[in-house]
């Protein structure tokens, strides 16, 4: 009981990161995301933790400024709707936000459009009904929520969670829906976009249905693009191979629940047949559940030793010490709802930290013209003390 209290304080006290320093500037495109990373082996993941010469961590706003989770009492989940322009523009406004993340899926009039639900419901008369978004034509899509035209009023909005209830979408900054085009044109162009190729589970999908969502996709994307970094990702493992043979100019990451739950397609059922999968189809990425890299850290490296890029989603990703446990262990990139609170505790990851100066060193701390910038640092842990975080975290996981 003793060490384990001596390693967690010490531990705990090397977490505590700062809020209060100047936010990194906007990464206009990352090396993580965009080429393969080095390989880094089991014992070199535990021993060298800062691992230097690695980026810093890629920080990904999740749907835009974070979801809406409309039964949460933490209104920042509810601040401004998701997967809207707005919602994209708040986060790229955030110092060391990288890429925003969206799902795409394709109407039934052959639009990309911007909308995370399989089902889109409204009310009428007091009478709830609900949709299948890709059933719906571009223009009838668009029909719900605030509308862009003052002059016309929307289909009222509601979502059904996964307890089965359906709730009135309210959040503070309530926004028109958007087209994926129209995310290209009116959001920061300095933010990279993450487009998730967004399927649904319960459905069967033909080689031939999929290539003509994914080329319609592609089309705008082409057209809109510019020299805006792009990502694709999936968890349709077809639908992210296909994505990779239509295309070689944009990366393809696979995303998986990494064991976290289970699915009738084994290909999305661990990090192990992630890795497969993506070798076998070119991809160059994972994009896994932060609690199945928790769960198995040692998977980190196998990813790594792949030749694949490697990020992760999910409710721990709010947690700082959670990404900075997952900067330590050689993650890539995290995707996160709490955009401001996460991209400042990451730019605490790579902080620089000045010595406190002399009187010879100039008043007020100024640096002279010959004495040396100083050098970036992160806590230093032991081997000893990373290797019972990572016995630990699983079981807090669990």
């Amino acid at each position: 009981p003793v060490a384990w209290d001596s390693d967690w304080e010490r531990i705990s006290r090397g977490i505590n990161l700062r809020r209060s320093s100047p936010s990194a500037p906007i990464r206009l495109q990352h090396p993580n995301l965009t080429r393969p990373v080095p390989e880094m082996c089991a014992e070199s993941m535990m021993a060298a933790p800062a691992a230097a010469g690695r980026p810093p961590l890629v920080v990904v706003g999740h749907r835009g400024k974070g979801m809406n989770a409309l039964a949460s009492p933490d209104e920042r989940l509810r601040e401004v709707k998701e997967n809207t322009v707005r919602s994209f523009n708040d986060a790229a406004r955030v110092a060391g936000v990288g890429y925003v993340e969206f799902d795409v899926q394709v109407t039934k009039d052959g639009c990309p459009i911007v909308f995370h639900d399989n089902f889109i419901y409204t009310e009428q008369d007091g009478k709830i009904s609900g949709k299948r978004v890709t059933d719906l034509p571009l223009d009838e899509f668009l029909s719900y929520g605030p509308q862009k035209d003052q002059d016309k009023v929307g289909r009222p909005l509601l979502r059904k969670l996964k307890d089965g209830r359906t709730l009135m979408w309210d959040v503070r900054s309530d926004e028109p829906l958007c087209t994926l085009r129209e995310a290209f044109e009116g959001v920061d162009a300095r933010v990279g976009f993450n487009v998730e190729l967004k399927f649904d589970d319960d459905l069967d999908y033909q080689e031939e249905e999929l290539a003509g969502v994914l080329q319609a996709i592609l089309k705008v994307v082409f057209e809109h693009a510019k020299d805006r970094p792009v990502i694709f990702s999936s968890f349709q493992p077809d639908a992210a191979q296909l994505m990779r043979k239509l295309q070689d100019q944009y990366p393809v990451y696979f995303l998986t629940v990494g064991g976290t739950q289970i699915h009738a397609d084994a290909r999305r059922n661990s990090l192990e047949e992630a890795v497969r999968l993506c070798r076998a189809g070119g991809l160059q990425g994972i994009v896994s559940e932060a609690r199945a890299v928790f769960r198995h850290p040692s998977a980190v490296a196998r990813v790594k030793e792949s030749d694949l890029s490697l990020l992760t989603y999910g409710q721990l990703n709010n947690v700082p010490e959670a990404v900075y446990m997952q900067h330590l262990m050689g993650v890539d990139g995290v995707i996160v709802d709490l955009v401001q609170e996460i991209a400042e505790a990451v730019s605490e990851f790579a902080a620089v930290v000045a010595p406190e100066p002399s009187p010879e060193e100039g008043q007020a701390g100024r640096l002279g013209p010959d004495r040396a910038a100083p050098a970036k640092k992160t806590p230093n842990f032991s081997q000893r003390e990373i290797s019972f975080l990572l016995r630990l975290i699983p079981e807090l996981v669990q």
